[in-house]
């Protein structure tokens, strides 16, 4: 999430807030979350705790990081393996009245969302 500047508002963008709250408004999505709240992990890893297929995974964590709740990088293991490492980014919501109100003035029109999410690539949305 980004601060604002030069505002008294230094909450999240409207735009901001609806992918934030709409990629944590999934249980599968929460869970991983709360997995990775004890430390970065890597996918097969994540995969056998959570129980879930690696595909399931990917795709619910493309839609953590498209709302930047989760970060990804890729690694090398010591014999050669790439390996995706995945780990919570900083966050702290605090839904307010006020912190909608604020967001709200800031979003961008239904038309511009739509043609927004239609060139994000596939997954990502």
């Amino acid at each position: 999430m980004r601060k604002r500047t030069g505002t008294d508002y230094a909450g999240p963008s409207g735009d901001e807030l609806l992918r934030a709250l709409a990629a944590l408004a999934n249980p599968h999505r929460l869970r991983i979350v709360a997995a990775l709240a004890g430390g970065r992990n890597y996918v097969s890893q994540l995969a056998r705790e959570l129980r879930m297929s690696r595909p399931l995974l990917h795709l619910h964590l493309q839609k953590l990081e498209a709302a930047d709740l989760v970060v990804g990088a890729l690694e090398l293991s010591e014999d050669g393996k790439a390996m995706k490492y995945f780990e919570l980014t900083p966050f702290v919501f605090s839904l307010t009245p006020e912190v909608i109100s604020q967001a709200v003035r800031t979003l961008s029109d239904e038309r511009q969302r739509t043609r927004s999410a239609a060139r994000r690539p596939e997954g990502r949305s």
